[in-house]
């Protein structure tokens, strides 16, 4: 599908989301029943080898004693088992804790980290999750990273509604004042237990949700990361690499790729990337494009971030297209300094 197609296809499933639609479909029903039946079969193999729980990553990140006047960031991460960090064996391997550690050593402030995503959650759980977040204002996050989408196609979520309940999420936390990033749909069809045709089947449903995830997102004053392939061409070049054991999580080394892809958004949503690495880069195939546009090249190269750019003009709203620099985390596993009290 061209990128012109699929913005088409985002902007069709986004305003079904924002006008009440639930029943635009993402690929014919067949197609989508023998998708499902693959990735059932696929998820039996989940488990095997997988720790049973995922650990506990919550704490204070970087420095213990923040500068003066300056309490520490809080950063809550929300969404499925790949916001979580399912597959792991370690606190300091899932992405919130790299997350947390990377922009403690931004920043050059500790961050305090929060999780309350759920494995196997859909975007339907927001809800519940955002009221969590919410609910002491003590405690108010500074930003929030969201991980979700995977399993609402493969639940069959109809593609309106798991874009109305990601929008409504965002807007709540943008309300209440906080940076939200949102890295979108993942690509299914990189997961080894689902087979061709099928592969090409998951890898355009992923993408089209992925698209109209972006919107929705964007839209409401969120930015978004395509975690794409997760995350780089890397991932499907060294599947025993970036898998975890049971072929379908993402392994240590594949949350830190994925991380490195979020952090800078991350950072720049709070205002801590240098100035010059706001400005399009054309060398980079950066630039202004309508947020349908932007959001369907997004969907196709991993890491990409979009974010609003503008007021909507004639053709609708617009966004910026950003293509970071991504490192490979290479270092120690980072663990909390300290629990937060």
């Amino acid at each position: 599908m061209t990128s012109m197609a699929r913005a088409r296809v985002a902007r069709r499933i986004a305003a079904g989301a924002a006008y009440g639609g639930g029943g635009l479909g993402l690929a014919g029903a067949a197609a989508v029943g023998l998708l499902l039946a693959e990735m059932h079969l696929a998820r039996r193999r989940v488990g095997n080898g997988t720790p049973p729980r995922v650990p506990n990553a919550e704490g204070l990140y970087g420095a213990t004693v923040p500068p003066a006047g300056q309490p520490p960031l809080r950063l809550v991460m929300l969404g499925d088992s790949t916001a979580a960090g399912q597959g792991v064996h370690r606190a300091g391997q899932t992405p919130g804790a790299l997350l947390a550690s990377g922009l403690a050593a931004v920043a050059e402030r500790p961050v305090t980290l929060r999780s309350v995503a759920v494995p196997g959650a859909r975007s339907d759980d927001l809800d519940r999750q955002v009221s969590l977040v919410l609910a002491d204002p003590a405690r108010a996050p500074d930003i929030c990273v969201i991980m979700i989408g995977a399993n609402d196609v493969t639940h069959r979520m109809p593609a309106t509604r798991s874009v109305r309940c990601l929008a409504s999420a965002v807007r709540r936390l943008r309300t209440s004042g906080a940076e939200v990033v949102v890295g979108t749909c993942p690509d299914l069809g990189t997961i080894e237990p689902v087979r061709q045709p099928l592969r090409w089947l998951a890898r355009r449903v992923s993408r089209q949700l992925a698209a109209a995830q972006t919107i929705g997102v964007v839209e409401q004053g969120g930015r978004t990361v395509s975690l794409g392939d997760l995350l780089g061409p890397e991932f499907a070049a060294n599947p025993r690499e970036l898998f975890g054991p049971d072929n379908y999580h993402p392994s240590a080394e594949g949350y830190a790729t994925a991380a490195m892809a979020v952090l800078p958004t991350v950072c720049a949503a709070l205002g801590l990337w240098p100035a010059e690495e706001e400005r399009p880069d054309v060398s980079r195939r950066e630039g202004f494009l309508p947020v349908a546009r932007a959001a369907a090249e997004a969907a196709s190269e991993a890491g990409t971030e979009v974010a609003a750019a503008m007021p909507a003009g004639p053709r609708g709203p617009w966004a910026l297209l950003k293509r970071r620099r991504r490192r490979r985390v290479t270092e120690a596993e980072p663990e909390p300094t300290a629990q937060p009290s």
